[in-house]
């Protein structure tokens, strides 16, 4: 029988703490709980997470500096976070974190959040290099995209953008990450060059490119393929 996905709340406010646990429970996950770093970092070697639910405000250490040890030891990461600020956001997701939920959330916005990041991490221990979203095919071994039966011809950076949103798909990925990944290190504040290629994918997969089903963006921080 498959056992069921481990996920580990860092969270130093016992009420939230607790209503997330529970709510996780009632929906199939095995929940641990952590009050700070140093309790977070015995759970996680005592038994390593499929995906922490991480405070960035917590009360012994900055949540960020914990982002990549988790990340090194193989769990997804959401970021929990009061900060509204989109530098903290795009700071948390350059640093590894695989989304974020900005308090107070919602806690069915927050179980979605928590099945894509799961999705997220099984795609990319699956290693797949073929991923289909609606009937749109992405086969990453040929470089080649189609939309139903036919083939779509994209550029090459059009098509290094959604290859690199595509081995991330449903992850949140931020306009410097795509333009380093893509363009390279010294274009990484270059988002128009982004935006140009985005919304030449939009013109070319989304069947209502006004309305884009496939390629989501979060304004002032990055775009997601939605798997």
């Amino acid at each position: 029988m498959k056992s069921r996905p481990l996920i580990l709340v860092v969270e130093d406010e016992p009420a939230i703490r607790r209503l997330i646990c529970r709510a996780l429970e009632l929906n199939g996950y095995v929940a641990r709980e952590a009050g700070g770093a140093v309790e977070a970092l015995r759970a996680m070697r005592a038994s390593p997470p499929d995906l922490v639910l991480l405070d960035l405000g917590l009360p012994d250490r900055d949540g960020m500096e914990l982002l990549p040890l988790f990340r090194e030891g193989g769990a997804a990461v959401l970021v929990l976070t009061a900060r509204g600020e989109s530098a903290e956001k795009v700071a948390a997701l350059d640093s590894g974190a695989d989304d974020y939920v900005t308090k107070p959330f919602d806690t069915d916005e927050l179980l979605a959040r928590v099945r894509t990041c799961l999705r997220h991490r099984q795609a990319v221990l699956g290693q797949t290099d073929r991923l289909t979203v609606g009937d749109v095919s992405i086969d990453m071994d040929m470089r080649r995209v189609s939309k139903g039966l036919e083939e779509v011809h994209l550029t090459p950076k059009e098509y290094d953008v959604l290859a690199e949103l595509a081995r991330h798909a449903g992850r949140l990925l931020t306009h410097a990450h795509l333009l380093r990944a893509v363009w390279g290190p010294s274009h990484q504040d270059d988002v128009e060059y982004l935006r140009v290629a985005v919304r030449a994918l939009r013109r070319k997969l989304e069947s209502d490119p006004a309305a884009p089903v496939l390629i989501r963006n979060e304004p002032g921080v990055g775009y997601r393929l939605v798997a």
